[in-house]
């Protein structure tokens, strides 16, 4: 790298030019203390371009400069003629050394490198060069997440979206992605409740010929998202519940009256009456738990009157 060092006077950086930043954190209060005290110990880098300078690496030091009202910052200066893969290797190589990348961070450091390299093997050799190791199949999931939503992206980076479902959720409309990021960061869910939450929502509104944000603006949603008096994991099991009778009224009737008539056979604890999945099956499983074998005689006895019952005939239609 060749390069020059020398005091730029802080107006003359664009800020605004975000072209090879990297870097998601904005927050530079840490940087301030830093620099308040001992000094700016690791220079920015920066492209002069005719009467103005662009930053290639140290947005947030010449952010905390900025904050910290210097007038002038020492930088190393890039000749104007620089090409712009060299830019783009100073500015991810300067991010990756520091610490590792996160998956926003990765494909801005990918989408820079595309406008060079289209092939995504080729990509991943370069990423790994630069200190970013990156599997070629990787790079084809996250290459275009940097271009997501802001709430998306922090969605990503906080962890309440899984990555597989932020790819589904981007495609959606302005309106339906952001209920479902609203969602997601209230209640932590797994992916497999996150992908169930979100064919259901799909599938209700199939059915009912309405739209998805329609649901997801629905009162009854919100008065369970905004409720104060229960966990997060109340309020899952709640939206849940409420999304599965939506969509399988049929199968939630059925469900209900075979509680009804399974609580009134008094089974106790050592039989288990069993239902088919969703009802979709006329067999039914009993369940025996025992030690010895008067437990099993008790048991045999309890299972013959309830041959007889009435709530047992119901269930059995």
């Amino acid at each position: 790298m060749c390069f020059k060092e020398k005091n730029v006077k802080l107006p003359e950086v664009d800020t605004s030019d975000h072209s090879f930043r990297i870097t998601t954190q904005e927050t530079v209060d840490d940087l301030m203390d830093s620099i308040g005290h001992v000094g700016l110990l690791n220079l920015p880098l920066l492209l002069e371009k005719k009467s103005r300078y662009i930053i290639l690496c140290g947005f947030r030091r010449i952010e905390a400069c900025r904050r910290l009202e210097r007038l002038d910052v020492k930088a190393r200066i890039l000749d104007s003629d620089t090409k712009k893969l060299e830019c783009a290797r100073y500015a991810i190589t300067d991010n990756a050394f520091q610490r590792p990348l996160n998956l926003i961070e990765k494909s801005r450091s990918i989408r820079m490198l595309s406008n060079f390299f289209s092939d995504h093997r080729r990509l991943s050799q370069e990423m790994s060069i630069l200190g970013v190791p990156c599997h070629e199949s990787i790079i084809a999931k996250i290459k275009d997440i940097c271009s997501f939503s802001k709430p998306l992206q922090n969605s990503i980076l906080s962890e309440s979206i899984s990555l597989a479902m932020a790819l589904e959720i981007h495609k959606m409309s302005k309106d339906v992605k952001d209920g479902f990021v609203k969602l997601f960061n209230v209640l932590k869910l797994s992916i497999n409740k996150q992908r169930e939450i979100v064919t259901l929502i799909k599938e209700i509104a199939l059915r009912e010929d309405i739209p998805m944000a329609e649901i997801l603006e629905g009162l009854h949603l919100k008065r369970i998202l905004n409720d104060e008096d229960i966990d997060k994991n109340q309020k899952t099991r709640k939206i849940r519940s409420y999304l599965k009778q939506r969509r399988f009224p049929a199968i939630t009737r059925a469900e209900l009256a075979f509680e009804e008539h399974r609580e009134n056979l008094k089974l106790g604890a050592g039989i288990k009456l069993i239902p088919p999945d969703n009802f979709e099956s006329p067999a039914y499983i009993f369940k025996f738990s025992f030690k010895d074998l008067n437990e099993l005689k008790n048991l045999k006895k309890i299972f013959d009157s309830l041959i007889e019952n009435p709530s047992l005939k119901k269930i059995l239609g």
